[in-house]
């Protein structure tokens, strides 16, 4: 390589502070659903004495890797962690309601030990919960770098930053997008290829609300495009495969993509090939 451009790459590796091992943060988070979920652990506690020592070894990562961030944090590490660990109970409570509504909601689920070991629209769903509580105590880098974990196990994209209330489910999951700024209330399912995001915005309004409100009890069919922050859908409606919408509807809609489909039957097989 130029001597010169490896002399400048030098220079941005000399005067760079290195993050916390993204590798040490995916082990810990992966520790972390183990701890909270026997369905996921490699290994059975049949001492508490084992389990705690195993949950003092969480602590330990955990703290190395908020040291990691040094004077990026706006607090020290040691409250950062106390916050979170304060959290935990409510994480591991919310993420049983996701639990149950995925189970109930899939007629194909055997119960929920099954959605909790297998289903990506959960383990997405429990690494944004576990996100967020960083991202709401303001630890830079590290809530995206979980969610973006995520993504890239499931392909399920959600931002740290959303608000997304109990009983979430997330149906097959593969390329759904939730926005930094959305909310979503309580039983609100949605199916693959769901957007919630944002119109084009200037980089000056990333603190204003950009992305829609989904309030309680709303089903998204797949493909869905939901834009804007003031877009709202309201309670206990539900919005059709491959909708766009930019405006608000009210509580009880059913908005749909009209599309005609036309099916024919000949037994001339040159009459219909001549159709096209």
């Amino acid at each position: 390589m130029n001597a010169d451009f490896l002399g400048n790459l030098f220079n941005q590796h000399k005067v760079f502070k290195p993050l916390p091992s993204r590798s040490k943060i995916c082990e810990f988070l992966e520790g972390l659903l183990q701890l909270l979920f026997p369905q996921l652990s490699e290994q059975k506690f049949d001492k508490l004495e084992d389990l705690n020592a195993y949950a003092k070894k969480l602590n330990t990562s955990l703290i190395e890797i908020l040291n990691g961030l040094g004077d990026n944090l706006s607090t020290s590490p040691e409250n950062v962690k106390s916050e979170f660990l304060k959290q935990l109970p409510d994480i591991y409570a919310i993420l049983k309601t996701d639990a149950e509504a995925i189970a109930q909601g899939d007629p194909a689920s055997l119960d929920i030990n099954e959605v909790i070991r297998t289903y990506p629209g959960f383990y997405s769903i429990a690494i944004y919960r576990i996100a967020h509580v960083f991202y709401t105590l303001e630890v830079p880098y590290l809530p995206r770098i979980l969610t973006e974990y995520a993504h890239t196990k499931t392909g399920i994209d959600i931002n740290p930053g959303a608000k997304i209330d109990s009983h979430f489910c997330i149906d097959h999951g593969t390329g759904v997008v939730i926005g930094e700024t959305a909310v979503v209330g309580k039983n609100v399912k949605i199916y693959q290829g769901v957007t919630l995001g944002a119109l084009s915005v200037a980089k000056e309004m990333a603190k204003l609300k950009r992305h829609p409100t989904i309030e309680d009890n709303v089903i998204i069919y797949s493909g869905a495009t939901i834009l804007g922050g003031n877009t709202i859908v309201g309670n206990n409606s539900i919005i059709g495969g491959n909708v766009w919408l930019i405006k608000s509807v009210p509580s009880y809609s059913r908005v749909y993509h009209r599309e005609e489909i036309n099916i024919s039957k000949s037994d001339d097989q040159e009459a219909i090939m001549s159709s096209f």
